[in-house]
């Protein structure tokens, strides 16, 4: 499945901006799952200085820095990405826990896929009892792992309200899990905060997830948003598997990975320092529509700026 996927950031400030100095994570990675075929970023004021370069877990970042007076950023991020994850895995089939843990602690690899960068906590995914007791409840001896993981997430799809009013991007798992309200988010830390509380590599992942629009009605332009999801370690035979508390699914080609982490801080799309008194207002609109519906949908122009030109790339 080939999708057009639009990112569009906002910054409108109270007082003028002298200067800003901003991350992006806005590049979707080339992985086993899917293929970048083409990337474009337009920033408006234009920068003085970028930087390109990529990150200790294979996310591709941009550097910017901004030096003209501003009141209003703009970042638009456009991408063309093909999304082919292998089929839904034999959960029953998968190997116990158990060994699974014992091989990614033994692990001696230090690259952006080795299970040892996985295991220890963050101060956004701290060790907590009761959330390891939480996850526990899912991991009974012998249990295969892929088996465990996915009733795991289907529990906190169950048992977790979805609010976007609970918490904040700087809630950690810990206090998510007190009051069992969240969003995306949250329900991904919470996640990885269990499995790492259970010796079992965990990686936060970022994203943006596919929606349909009801029967008969058009696509709303900008209506889509960021999505969070967790990538289990589940042995070198199954490799990394995603997996969505938020919709109790596995992550398949309605998933398109845009960084990979140990928590949010590690992926945020955006995050830097601007030097200005004041309130700011920030606006994200999102789009992501497959290649197929792209001429059936008016609002949905992939000519728009910050578009690139649409072309195969054979990998």
């Amino acid at each position: 499945m080939i999708y057009w996927v639009r990112h569009r950031t906002t910054y409108t400030y109270e007082s003028e901006v002298s200067y800003a100095r901003c991350v992006l994570r806005l590049t979707p990675p080339s992985t086993a799952a899917q293929t970048l075929l083409e990337n474009a970023i337009a920033i408006t004021p234009e920068p003085s200085d970028r930087l390109q370069r990529t990150g200790p877990f294979g996310e591709e970042t941009l550097t910017l820095v901004i030096d003209k007076p501003h009141k209003v950023l703009v970042i638009e991020a456009v991408s063309w990405v093909d999304v082919h994850a292998a089929p839904a895995p034999d959960a029953a089939a998968s190997p116990a826990w158990e060994p699974v843990r014992a091989a990614a602690f033994a692990s001696a690899a230090l690259g952006p896929d080795s299970p040892a960068a996985f295991l220890y906590p963050t101060s956004r995914t701290p060790l907590s009892p009761a959330i390891t007791d939480y996850a526990r409840a899912s991991f009974p001896p012998g249990r295969p792992i892929v088996e465990a993981a996915i009733d795991l997430m289907t529990r906190i799809h169950a048992e977790f309200v979805y609010d976007g009013e609970a918490t904040t991007v700087s809630t950690s798992a810990s206090e998510a899990f007190k009051v069992r309200r969240g969003v995306c988010q949250d329900f991904a830390h919470i996640m990885v905060a269990g499995l790492r509380g259970l010796g079992l590599p965990a990686a936060y992942v970022s994203g943006y997830l596919r929606t349909n629009p009801p029967p008969g009605r058009p696509r709303l332009q900008g209506s889509d948003a960021t999505h969070a999801w967790v990538s289990l370690w589940c042995g070198e035979a199954y490799g990394w598997i995603g997996f969505d508390p938020t919709n109790a699914i596995l992550a398949q080609n309605d998933h398109i990975t845009l960084a990979t982490g140990r928590d949010y801080s590690d992926v945020a799309p955006i995050d830097g320092i601007t030097l200005s008194p004041g309130e700011q207002e920030l606006k994200v609109e999102v789009d992501v529509i497959p290649e197929e519906e792209l001429a059936a949908e008016p609002n949905a122009d992939p000519r728009s700026p910050g578009r690139t030109a649409r072309r195969r790339i054979t990998v």
